[in-house]
């Protein structure tokens, strides 16, 4: 009996999930660009599995420097945690400030601020869509819609990496 059990639980995780008519995808990293305000999550292979338009910090030129400059950071770090019950619709965390962050921060005397997100809208302004992405204006974080944000959440294990280009 134990044999016939191992052998389901396995046959179960090795099975393709199905997900909207679609096989579920795995990110293995996560590439922001800033500039294009695009972000895509790649397989293992590099390729792109999925694309989406983000908003960023309203102050988006350059790299955040410090708490409460409004600029998304430049670098790369990693998706540290997540969080089903955010004041957005859920939110991945990003693992900023990163070692040379802190440094650059402690060397100006300030702080490097943190929770740095890629999450949703915030709660009770789903009904925003897509209009989000007319301006900037998260204090650093990275935005996507509510459904794009439950893709996001399914398709991220914790611990990949995600770079944040200018």
């Amino acid at each position: 009996m134990k044999m016939v059990r191992l052998f389901f639980a396995t046959a179960l995780l090795l099975w393709p999930s199905k997900a909207g008519g679609e096989e579920s995808l795995i990110a293995a990293k996560i590439i922001v660009f800033k500039s294009d305000r695009r972000m895509e999550l790649l397989d293992v292979k590099s390729e792109i599995l999925k694309t989406y338009e983000v908003s960023l910090g309203g102050n988006p030129q350059g790299p955040k420097l410090q708490k409460g400059d409004s600029k998304t950071p430049e670098g790369i770090y990693e998706i540290s945690a997540r969080n089903p019950g955010s004041s957005y619709h859920l939110s991945l965390r990003i693992s900023y400030p990163n070692r040379q962050d802190s440094m650059q921060a402690e060397a100006r005397g300030v702080s490097p601020g943190g929770d740095i997100f890629i999450h949703g809208l915030p709660n009770g302004r789903g009904f925003l869509g897509s209009r989000h992405l007319l301006y900037d204006w998260t204090d650093g974080c990275i935005a996507v819609t509510n459904q794009e944000i439950e893709d996001i959440w399914n398709m991220v294990p914790d611990g990949i990496p995600i770079e944040i280009r200018p």
